[in-house]
């Protein structure tokens, strides 16, 4: 995250330089973009110190849930970005403006498009890595900016080119509609984790292959299997029915077995396991089959 901070800061100097230079009112959105990434890089540092810190007597699953709240300020701030330059956008239509030194104001763009290429890369292999959402958020949205500039620097090579300085609102214009598209997405995924939303259906399908084979290698059965995430935990509950004449001693050393066997498929996961004897009904039925 403070890669990601310090590139925010890099490229917001490179593209306002590009916009100042121009007078482009596409450069201009491209910068605006990239000052929301510098503050969404802030917030998400500021969420990922905070989901660190271990469980406690107010927070007994922990504060992983931080990180979803960095993800709603991102794509808040970006919902503004894209409301401002479509304004500027539209005004710049009514009233022209000419554009100046554009193939200077390009050359800054690249560098800065390289920069946020690499890094959000990283950001992205990192947060699939350690299972952070802020840091795959982050890096999807440098990615995004990424695309972004790459439309505006086209636009303005086809302004330079063909001297149609309508081209440049018009870009921005198509920037500002990418960039709601980011910020809908952002928190769509956001209020997904907030609501406590299952876990990816391939991961349960990890998890309900690995309580099939349990359960026939041991004569058990599994109902009522629930499954949750808080940003980068995992949380999964499942009833166990044992035949009933094993002591608790015996059954509890079963679960213990399942709860192990999970994290290691899934590679990492908190498993609470209700037993309960064979051929009781229970009162939720199962979730997944």
């Amino acid at each position: 995250m403070w890669l990601s901070i310090a590139t925010a800061v890099v490229t917001i100097l490179l593209k306002i330089t590009a916009a100042w230079v121009t007078g482009s009112v596409g450069f201009f959105s491209d910068a605006l973009e990239s000052v929301i990434n510098l503050v969404a890089a802030c917030v998400g540092l500021w969420a990922l110190k905070l989901s660190a810190k271990p469980a406690d007597d107010n927070h007994n699953f922990g504060h992983a849930k931080a990180e979803y709240f960095s993800a709603q300020v991102e794509g808040s701030l970006i919902l503004v970005a894209a409301a401002a330059i479509i304004y500027t956008a539209v005004s710049r239509i009514i009233d022209p403006q000419p554009l100046e030194q554009l193939g200077v104001g390009m050359i800054f763009s690249v560098v800065a498009t390289v920069l946020n290429l690499v890094v959000g890369m990283l950001l992205v292999r990192a947060g699939r890595t350690h299972r952070s959402s802020t840091l795959e958020a982050d890096g999807k949205h440098l990615l995004t900016d990424v695309w972004t500039t790459v439309g505006v620097i086209v636009g303005m090579a086809l302004v330079w080119l063909t001297g149609w300085e309508i081209l440049d609102p018009v870009v921005a214009l198509l920037v500002g509609a990418n960039i709601l598209f980011t910020g809908w997405r952002l928190l769509r995924g956001a209020m997904a984790g907030l609501l406590s939303e299952a876990l990816p259906l391939n991961e349960i399908a990890i998890v309900q292959q690995f309580l099939d084979e349990f359960a026939g290698q041991h004569g058990v059965t599994f109902t009522s299997l629930r499954t949750t995430s808080f940003g980068r935990d995992r949380l999964i509950n499942v009833v166990m029915q044992v035949p009933g004449d094993w002591t608790v001693s015996h059954s509890h050393d079963f679960a213990d077995d399942v709860e192990a066997g999970l994290a290691a498929a899934l590679g990492g996961a908190e498993t609470i396991v209700h037993i309960e004897p064979l051929g009781v009904e229970t009162t939720t039925g199962p979730m997944w089959v």
